[in-house]
């Protein structure tokens, strides 16, 4: 074989050594099939998350040729809400009152549409329903929200409001609330607002277990999900129909340790908040990886609430990937020492295309590593033993032959 051959066939392995020495740092890959164009999306499945780090700096898209090993360039895209709140301009031109309650009129002196309106309100402790009603002329009005019910609960043990009115989008130049109060109303700030705001788009994920116990005057409630997955929604399922303000913590597991007497756990706050009879009692919080969550539910001196499964959900996640070759990628995760990438299209002002076809997923495997062979210490190898041993025979006999024949000159 011609020296520049067998070089050759070296580089060759080299190279190939060295593609399949990045995929050995990780536990688990997955095959990408379909990678026919530039740009791609690859949907995350939930399996992944069981295997890679909190912050997901650990993925990786490798592509394997005869020759060389490529990394794919990608950036995150999470299903949460787009968009933001917009204020508008208006004035209030009126307020008046009469024996239905207290009025107060608004002009809007733009064509933009409204649909929430938010309340601050200086009064404590009251409980009063509200209508909204718009018009053009200030003579024909139209019924936004009829018998809407606002609250306000303060006291030791509780300080929860419920004053935002939330209603179908709304073009008028005037509107009109009604008060239905006895006492007046010192409405301090008033807010109107186009929510613009494109909702989050979320998966629901299957409750393994779920448990409720009472601690005291706390109750307690427990929910096992089937794999460590993102979270980012629960809406708490309360079956009683009477009204309740009860404070709430939602918890998740951060540690856990396995003792004598079972497993422990160590709980992380995601949120806090207030389960209230006029609300839906959802609950959104920045996405988190999480198996098991707590729901800590305060009563005070209140009989607990009967509660029924609650429904867990979270974004969707998916990568957009650039793919400049043409190789066999693979999606890689599971690295405890990995750091995040740093890619040029992850930058700001970087356009990512649109109306992308995603991938085929294979089925995740794991990587097996290869292993070196054990050198075992020095006294637990029995040749080293049987040597040492020998060596101090033979030093032992010399030294004793040695004695012997001092002792029988001196004689």
């Amino acid at each position: 074989m011609r020296t520049s051959t067998k070089i050759g066939a070296f580089l060759l392995l080299l190279s190939c050594s060295i593609s399949f020495g990045q995929l050995n740092s990780y536990d688990q890959k997955i095959a990408l099939k379909g990678t026919t164009d530039q740009w791609h999306t690859i949907p995350l499945p939930n399996t992944l998350f069981s295997h890679v780090k909190n912050n997901l700096a650990d993925i990786r898209i490798y592509g394997i040729t005869k020759t060389d090993t490529l990394e794919a360039p990608y950036v995150f895209r999470v299903s949460d809400a787009k968009g933001a709140l917009s204020k508008i301009d208006f004035s209030l031109i009126n307020t008046s009152s009469n024996e239905n309650g207290y009025f107060f009129t608004y002009e809007v002196p733009t064509t933009k549409s409204i649909n929430e309106i938010q309340l601050n309100i200086k009064n404590d402790n009251f409980d009063w329903n509200v209508m909204l009603e718009g018009s053009q002329n200030q003579r024909e009005w139209f019924t936004l929200l009829e018998d809407y019910r606002i609250v306000s609960i303060k006291n030791s043990q509780t300080n929860y409001s419920f004053t935002n009115l939330q209603f179908s989008n709304a073009k008028y130049r005037y509107y009109r609330l009604l008060m239905m109060s006895d006492v007046k109303p010192e409405l301090l700030r008033t807010t109107l607002y186009l929510d613009s705001i494109i909702p989050s788009t979320y998966q629901e994920y299957p409750v393994a277990n779920f448990e409720v116990t009472e601690e005291g005057k706390n109750t307690i409630l427990t929910t096992d999900l089937n794999s460590r997955i993102p979270v980012s929604y629960m809406k708490i399922g309360v079956m009683d129909k009477i009204d309740y303000y009860r404070p709430v913590e939602i918890q998740y597991v951060s540690d856990s340790v396995n003792t004598e007497k079972g497993w422990r756990y160590s709980y992380r706050t995601l949120t806090t908040g207030t389960l209230s009879s006029l609300e839906e009692n959802e609950f959104k919080f920045n996405s988190y990886l999480a198996k098991k969550l707590r729901v800590v539910v305060q009563n005070y001196d209140n009989q607990p609430l009967t509660f029924s499964k609650p429904i867990v959900k979270g974004y969707r996640h998916e990568l957009i990937a650039r793919f400049d070759k043409s190789a066999d990628y693979y999606l890689a995760y599971g690295n405890n020492n990995a750091r995040a990438p740093i890619y040029d299209i992850s930058g700001n002002g970087f356009v990512l295309p649109k109306n992308l076809k995603p991938v085929t997923l294979g089925q995740p495997q794991t990587i097996q590593k290869s292993k070196l062979p054990r050198t075992l210490p020095l006294f637990e190898n029995k040749w080293w033993l049987w040597g040492i041993m020998g060596i101090v025979i033979l030093v032992l006999g010399a030294f004793t032959i040695k004695m012997m024949r001092s002792s029988g000159h001196n004689n």
